[in-house]
């Protein structure tokens, strides 16, 4: 990968920073806990999205035309380094601008786009991910909510689960099956269905953590326009595979480092005996900090090599499992050890009385096995790299 950023990327830089800055003030604190589990913060989140998108900056990456910067690939890493630098995220209020928003780009009809994509970027239109259901979920094409047609409607009947920010949605967009007697990756449509429809019942799934981020959506004979089909009827399974490249085609492994620098700023705060000393003053938990510095570099720059397939204009690589593989575990252990820091304190819940940190390291631990398991879990991952990369036979 080259390193040396152009005249107009160090320009893009210069600009993003200099917005930044002028409007940190309107961002919300950094969530302690995952975005998609925070309630509290639910309006601060949307307000932010919104300030972001009045400066432009909401879908760097996205094509003018439809209301982005056209950012290319160095220069989308450039924006999350900035905001990275300021201790600022991107605002989650859905799927929209990562997900679907692209995907309606790429396959939508003009009028899909014109009805859309102005109210992703303004934030009034929450989008949800209608893929998994509870007898599909690494196995995506087993799903089985069907869509009859019904004249100029669809009426769909089924089931969805693990249903990011569905308590928030206006609108989500599910894999339905249109053909059952079609081969499991045939007979597949990709709907977009609005959340308000009579027949859509959205019922929390709430974590261990206390959080209510995830949830099961019921659809009951809910009807939906023909004009609602994203692609071509009963090949919604390509469709959905862009969507995917778009969920795992991003990133540079930013965070891990940051969470590592937090975990020795723990450890220099806990006490380890009456004479003054903390944690950190133990060589043994300085070398099992180190070595998960090393780890998260080892990310980092495993994403800096995802990034180069891009530049180059080459399809995705075995890196983007890599990476969800290793960072999920990374973000695991991190958390698994600083409830060994903790010790006692590691049983205080999440904003309880006398928790350090106000209890976010036990949440975190407590949610740090979602991650492992959604966006394709990381037995899957295992699988992908054993048969894709290292050539190894099927299990």
């Amino acid at each position: 990968m080259d390193f040396n950023y152009t005249p107009e990327d160090q320009a893009f830089r210069t600009e993003v920073r200099a917005w930044l800055e002028a409007n940190k003030k309107f961002a919300p604190p950094p969530s302690n806990i995952m975005a998609d589990e925070a309630e509290g913060d639910w309006e601060a989140r949307v307000n932010w999205h919104r300030r972001l998108n009045q400066g432009g900056w909401v879908a760097v990456n996205w094509p003018k035309e439809y209301g982005g910067r056209g950012a290319t690939v160095m220069q989308r890493l450039i924006y999350r380094e900035e905001l990275s630098r300021l201790g600022l995220n991107e605002p989650m209020i859905g799927m929209g601008i990562n997900l679907i928003g692209p995907t309606l780009i790429h396959w939508g009809t003009e009028e899909q786009k014109k009805n859309h994509i102005p109210k992703i970027l303004k934030a009034e239109e929450v989008w949800c991910q209608g893929y998994s259901e509870p007898g599909a979920g690494s196995d995506l094409a087993s799903v089985q909510t069907r869509a009859v047609d019904d004249g100029d409607d669809f009426v769909v009947n089924g089931q969805k689960t693990w249903t990011s920010i569905a308590q928030h949605a206006d609108m989500i967009f599910a894999l339905v099956r249109t053909d059952p007697a079609a081969p499991k990756h045939k007979g597949i449509s990709y709907l977009l269905i609005d959340m308000h429809s009579p027949g859509v019942t959205v019922r929390p799934l709430v974590q261990m953590t206390g959080g209510k981020g995830f949830n099961e959506v019921f659809f009951e004979d809910v009807r939906v326009p023909k004009k609602n089909i994203l692609g071509e009827r009963n090949n919604g399974w390509q469709v959905a595979m862009t969507t995917l490249l778009f969920e795992r085609g991003g990133g540079g492994g930013e965070g891990a480092m940051g969470e590592v620098y937090e975990l020795a700023r723990l450890a220099k705060r806990i006490p380890r005996s009456g004479d003054g000393s903390t944690a950190w003053d133990d060589s043994s938990v300085r070398q099992k900090v180190a070595e998960f510095a090393a780890e998260a570099q080892a990310l980092r720059y495993t994403g800096y090599r995802q990034l180069t397939r891009q530049l180059k204009g080459l399809p995705p690589g075995p890196e983007g499992s890599m990476m969800k593989l290793c960072g999920t575990e990374l973000a695991l252990k991190i958390a698994l050890y600083a409830m060994e820091l903790l010790g006692p304190y590691s049983q205080l819940e999440f904003n309880a009385p006398f928790a350090v940190d106000k209890g976010k390291w036990s949440f975190r631990m407590l949610a740090a096995r979602g991650p492992t398991i959604y966006a394709g879990t990381n037995q899957i991952q295992h699988n992908i790299i054993g048969e894709r990369v290292l050539g190894l036979p099927k299990a």
